[in-house]
Parts: C-alpha cells; structure tokens; sequence
C-alpha cells in the first residue's frame, strides 16, 4: 500500500501506532462525544451538568481541557488563533455554549458555573484561568456569584479550590486591589462564607488566615477576621440582650462577656458598644422628654458598674461617649440628658477627664456637635480647671477616680 495513501475502514484493521493514531484522532473523537451529549441533553442546564459530570470518569478532561473550553465558550473545536473547524457540520457544533446563551446575567452566570470544571485542567492550565478569571472578575465582566462554584464538594476535598482562589484574588489585586475584592465578596453576599473553600476540619479562622497569609494575601485574612468577628458580635448582642431583659445579675454579665471575649478574641473596644446598645434596648423609654432623663439616669446608675469593667482603654471609652453622642441625637427626647449621662459616667469611673477632654476637642461626632459641645463646655472648664489644681497641688481627682491613659 502507498505509504501516502490514507487507511480505509472496510472491517479489515490496520496496525497503526497508537500514539500517532491518539495525537491524529482523539481530539476529533472527543469533540463529537461531547457534542452530541450536550446536543442530547435539550435545553435543561441541569441535564448538561450532570452529561459533563458522569462522562468526565469515561474521558480525559485533562487531556482534553482546551478542547472542552472551546466546546463550553465558542460551541465547536477552534484551531490556534480561534476560528472554527467545524466546517459548518452540524454535528460537530453545540448551542450550549457562551457564544449561543441568551443576552442575560443569569444565563451567563449558570454557563460559568459549568465552566469550572477545575479538575479537568492541569495545574499550569488552572493558574492561567484563575489570572484570567481574577481581571475578569475586576473589571466587572463577571459577577462575584460564580465564585461559588468553588465550593463544590469534590473541587473543595482535593484542595483545587483554595489554590485556585487564592491565585484568582492575586490576579484581581494585582489589576485593581484588595478594596475591589472585598466590595465585591460582601455584594455577592460571599464574605462569610471563604472558609467553605477548605474541608470541614479546616474550616476555622485560624487555617484560612495562615494560608492566605503564606500566599501573599494578609489583606484578605484580616477581612475574613472582621467578617468572622461581626458575626460573632451580633451573636453575642443577642445573647446580652436577652440576659439584660431578663434582669440578669451584673455579676453572672461581667463573667459571661469575658469568656466570649476570651472565646472569640474579641477586644474591650469591639464590646463597649454592643453594651451601652443592649443596655439602652432593655428598657421602654417615657415619650415625654421632661421624664425621660431622670428614667435614663436611674437606668444607667444600675449599669454603670457593667459598663465601668469594659472601659479600661482609653479608646473603649472614646466609643463609648461616641455612643451616647449618636443615641442622644438620634433619639430626640434624649438631647438634652446627654450632659447628665456624662457626668452620671464620670463619677462612676466609667469614663475618665482625659476621654471627656479628648472627646470634646477632637474624637466627637458630628451629629449635634454644636448642642453636644454647649451643653458639655460648663463641665469641661470644671475638669480642666480640677486638672490644672491636681497637677499644681499634686492631688488626685476629688471624687478618687483613676486616669485611664489615652
């Protein structure tokens, strides 16, 4: 037989050599598998994913992962430089393919699910999908939402989905920054959920941090931590707010806030808020104004001694008086109680002269600063004056309270 002569099946078998008949064939061969059962499976994405799923065992999508993706985005075999080979042969083309989906965010959106198919890639053909997916996810073409096709179980077990992730935020940074993922994550409602990109016994704040932190990405650790922490603190507002409606003891407060500080990490100024809220939410206030100060004074008086054990930093403090500044604006009846309530706390050594005096010259809001300010420029020049006497006679505060240090 001429050597140039091409093979004609007629049920006689010719002995070709296996890697040539493999390299010549099977891309071809796998082209047709694949498009005739996307082109099966109708028009129900479900059935497409499940066709994808079940012949992936059967083929190798490693292999074949650039012929897969040309499949999924343009519906045929695409040679180098991207046009088709399909020579208009209906059989060796596909309309479930991006180029083919309706005009619409939720279609695009359920194509890009599918296109993760991550373990049908190579690491290196990952890492050059993760890049293109992070621009593209910076640049708006994608929405965040696909990114939860990394929390598949099989992609998550074998490690693809954290390696992939963090080398697609790397690329999403390194083309706008680290404010643009967050953003993002929190839009997609997404930013609780990063820990389900590791296996159940790794899903703790700990191991993620370490590992984004090893890979470059502190930034996103520290949001996660954040994340994490908002979390916990609406738990524990909860949890105050029903103890403190209840008329729980301040003894059994105290000790149960410090073990969930000490649980959750949670620092003295993340917590001073939270307090003061529970507090002010655990009593129905008089509507009527001229009654109201005297209800908040007596109210407060009893739980001046839990706010005084978490309003040992200076800046706890800061937040706190910053607290009552916003509660008192906000709510109108309390304008005039906000001295009261300052003086109230500073002779209950919840706050000190240096927090009140800071507070006044620059830590205040701006939310009726002008009445806040008036009302609290008697008692400042008192203080003020009371300092100036203590340093000069070397005397302590009249009324024994400590300086906390700001």
């Amino acid at each position: 037989m001429n050597k140039h002569q091409k093979p004609v099946l007629t049920g006689q078998r010719f002995k070709t050599r296996k890697r040539d008949e493999k390299e010549k064939f099977e891309p071809t061969v796998f082209r047709d598998t694949i498009i005739q059962g996307l082109n099966e499976a109708g028009n129900d994405l479900e059935a497409v994913a499940k066709f994808l799923d079940s012949t992936g065992s059967r083929l190798d999508y490693r292999r074949y992962a650039d012929t897969l993706f040309d499949i999924l985005i343009a519906g045929s075999m695409l040679a180098p430089g991207g046009t088709r080979i399909d020579d208009n042969d209906k059989t060796k083309m596909t309309s479930h393919c991006v180029f083919s989906a309706d005009e619409d965010h939720d279609t695009i959106r359920n194509y890009a699910q599918l296109l993760l198919f991550l373990k049908a890639f190579s690491e290196t053909e990952q890492t050059k999908l993760a890049m293109l997916t992070g621009i593209l996810l910076a640049n708006g073409t994608l929405p965040a939402v696909i990114l939860t096709s990394l929390f598949t179980d099989n992609i998550v077990k074998e490690g693809i989905a954290a390696s992939f992730a963090v080398k697609l935020f790397k690329s999403w940074m390194a083309e706008k920054d680290a404010n643009s993922v967050t953003s993002s994550l929190r839009k997609a409602s997404l930013d609780k959920r990063l820990l389900e990109l590791f296996p159940a016994n790794r899903q703790n704040v700990e191991h993620f941090a370490k590992y984004f932190t090893d890979a470059g990405l502190k930034e996103l650790s520290d949001f996660l931590r954040v994340q994490q922490s908002l979390g916990t603190r609406k738990e524990l507002q909860k949890e105050l707010q029903e103890r403190l409606s209840q008329e729980c003891p301040i003894k059994e407060v105290v000790l149960y806030v410090k073990e969930e500080m000490k649980r959750n990490d949670l620092p003295e100024p993340a917590v001073i808020g939270l307090l003061w809220t529970c507090i002010m939410n655990a009593v129905e206030w008089n509507k009527k104004e001229e009654l109201v100060a005297e209800q908040a004074l007596k109210h407060l008086k009893q739980y001046a001694p839990l706010l005084a054990v978490f309003s040992t930093q200076g800046q706890s403090e800061l937040i706190l008086l910053q607290k009552v500044q916003e509660y008192c604006y906000d709510n109108i009846h309390f304008m005039k109680a906000f001295q009261k309530i300052v003086v109230l706390f500073y002779k209950a050594d919840v706050l000190s002269e240096e927090a009140i005096l800071k507070w006044y010259k620059e830590a205040h809001l701006a939310k009726g600063k002008s009445v806040f300010l008036d009302q609290m420029k008697k008692f400042v020049e008192w203080l003020q004056n009371a300092e100036e006497e203590s340093e000069s006679e070397g005397e302590e505060n009249e009324d024994g309270s400590t300086k906390h240090n700001l």
